[in-house]
């Protein structure tokens, strides 16, 4: 038999077509694993403890991401195929996965300024129980820094309503400290507070001084001379810039402000507010990001009545229609209207039960803001479409704002302006109705139940303070609503924030106003999807639904199953934001 020789033309052609086939499947593996890789989530969860805050999906087995965004919700073999080999698979057990927690109302630069101060708070926040442990602590920081006579020592957190004297530490009190180092020490009310004579008279404040309009300088029994507390409006004019003008210088700012968002995250927290916010220190967070990129979300309302840093109203416009640069956003305008109820500030109808010490005779407290003034303004932002969340704890400064919004949409369908009563803490039962008729969201300090419930019964007398922070009249009233810490006031610790909301009970152990009380589930609501709702992001946050943002928290356990008087102790293991873990336990 002959054999055909195979010239070298001929086997070439035969090779090269045999490499152009290993070719082509090689290139349609690669293909193949790229496609793979493109359609595989970042990230999957599964356990049977996810709480989904979406209706249509209550109790899905994982939910899968991928970059920033959610992509997968649903039962286990679903999210098995959005599996890739460098997904990170997450086995929750009796661990429990939550929307990211929304911040619906607290002042971020408030929190950054404080970073570096004394804290004089009371147990549980801080060690002072009486005003001598306030002392020893401003010893010691003297003794530590050694601060020059022109450098202030600042505290803050001290709490009357709970040391063991029940009053105002006095400049007689500080001055046992130092007679020559400005001190001052910030109410933990942040509506209050208490200067040393250096601080007053650097701050050019004696017996000639007026009170300033919506504020107040206490003076010695049948005397002129301030004994060194001041309220409200008046502790501007001792403090002046000390505490935050520091803040604007950028440097000061980011060398602060990523110790504070990493505080933020470890209570699960996502999305920030900064309520009060000077427009250039939304500049300097934009800065910031750009160099250790935030992750969560800053969302900014300016101070409204202070012309100096104040925007116009076309600038406002544009500035919120921007919305996120750089993780940071203008959210609208915040106002204020009176003061707080543990500092017995706050604007009421009737009078209060208890007075501040040194005050006789009926005492409803006074607005920090004049009336008129106040509902032009609030009527401008409200007809130009800026949204407004504005501060008003008693009922006299409910009403006002109240009365701000029906005049501000008289005769035409009141329009979606979620103008939000921030606190809303001394509400009547006809405001929680008139807020329904007027679109309104209020916001509840509903941690007052538990910090100062005890102080309120002696403030506002039993009827009353059953009566704070009423979400459950809200519900039952279809009010949307929100509740929050106000931070730094109290710490941004949500969980005990969900706490005092389900179980209303207060430092001495008493329920206050149990016909108040809500769910887990509502409380859970109203620090997810509602604070999503009250910030115009119910689109995009608020529930683990694909096409929202990623902003997830690993709870310790599941706050809907456990014990109810146990919600408070249930541990952050982890925060996701913007499908990136920014805290981990």
């Amino acid at each position: 038999m002959t054999r055909q020789k195979i010239t070298a033309p001929v086997a070439s052609g035969f090779f090269n077509r045999i490499i152009l086939l290993g070719t082509i499947v090689l290139m349609s593996l690669l293909a193949a694993c790229d496609r793979s890789a493109s359609t595989s989530a970042d990230q999957i969860f599964y356990g049977s403890n996810i709480i989904s805050m979406d209706e249509s999906l209550p109790s899905p087995e994982a939910v899968a991401i991928r970059g920033e965004t959610i992509v997968y919700v649903g039962d286990k073999s679903g999210a098995q195929q959005w599996q890739g080999k460098n997904t990170r698979v997450v086995e929750l057990g009796e661990r429990a996965l939550i929307p990211g927690f929304i911040d619906s109302h607290g002042h971020f630069l408030g929190v950054a300024s404080i970073v570096n101060f004394v804290n004089a708070s009371s147990p549980p926040v801080g060690p002072a129980e009486k005003i001598d442990d306030i002392l020893d602590l401003l010893r010691e920081r003297i003794e530590a820094e050694q601060p020059g006579e022109d450098d202030w020592v600042i505290a803050y957190g001290y709490d009357d309503s709970l040391l063991a004297e029940n009053r105002h530490p006095t400049r007689d009190d500080l001055d046992k400290v130092s007679k020559d180092i400005p001190i001052y020490m910030m109410h933990v009310s942040g509506h209050l507070g208490t200067a040393n004579s250096a601080a007053l008279a650097a701050a050019g404040i004696d017996e000639n001084t007026q009170d300033p309009q919506g504020g107040v300088f206490r003076r010695y029994p049948g005397s002129n001379k301030p004994n060194g507390v001041v309220e409200e409006d008046a502790t501007h004019e001792v403090l002046g810039n000390e505490m935050f003008g520091s803040l604007m210088n950028p440097l000061k700012l980011v060398a602060t402000a990523e110790k504070t968002i990493n505080y933020y995250a470890s209570y699960g927290i996502t999305t920030i507010q900064d309520g009060g916010t000077d427009y250039r220190a939304q500049k300097v967070m934009r800065i910031l990001d750009w160099f250790t990129p935030m992750a969560m979300d800053f969302v900014g309302y300016q101070g409204a009545m202070d012309e100096e840093m104040a925007l116009t109203i076309e600038e406002l416009k544009e500035k919120i229609a921007d919305g996120y640069q750089s993780h940071v956003r203008m959210g609208g305008v915040k106002m204020m209207i009176d003061g707080s109820p543990q500092g017995r500030t706050a604007w009421m109808t009737e009078p209060y039960t208890e007075n501040p010490e040194g005050i006789e005779g009926d005492y409803t407290a006074y607005p920090r803001t004049d009336p008129d003034a106040f509902k032009q303004k609030a009527i401008e932002f409200l007809r130009n479409g800026i949204p407004v969340i504005c501060h008003a704890n008693g009922d006299a400064a409910i009403d006002l704002l109240m009365d701000a919004v029906e005049e501000a949409f008289a005769g035409e369908e009141i329009p979606d302006h979620r103008t939000v009563i921030i606190h809303a803490q001394v509400m009547r039962p006809d405001q929680v109705e008139r807020a329904a008729k007027l679109k309104m969201v209020p916001s509840f300090f509903a941690s007052h139940s538990f910090f100062w419930g005890d102080w309120h019964r002696k403030s506002f007398g039993e009827e009353r303070a059953a009566h704070i922070s009423p979400a459950k009249a809200a519900l039952a009233n279809g009010v949307p609503f929100t509740i929050h810490n106000d931070t730094p006031v109290v710490p941004p610790d949500m969980m005990r924030l969900m706490w005092a909301a389900v179980n209303r009970q207060t430092r001495s152990g008493y329920i206050l106003g149990p016909e108040q009380r809500i769910t887990p589930y509502q409380a859970l609501y109203s620090v997810t999807q509602g604070g999503a709702y009250q910030y115009f992001e119910e689109d995009k946050k608020g529930s683990l639904t694909v096409g929202k943002q990623a902003d997830l928290v690993i709870l310790g356990e599941n706050p809907l199953t456990a014990d109810p008087i146990t919600i408070k102790d249930i541990a952050i293991v982890e925060t996701i934001a913007h499908g990136k873990t920014i805290f981990q336990r």
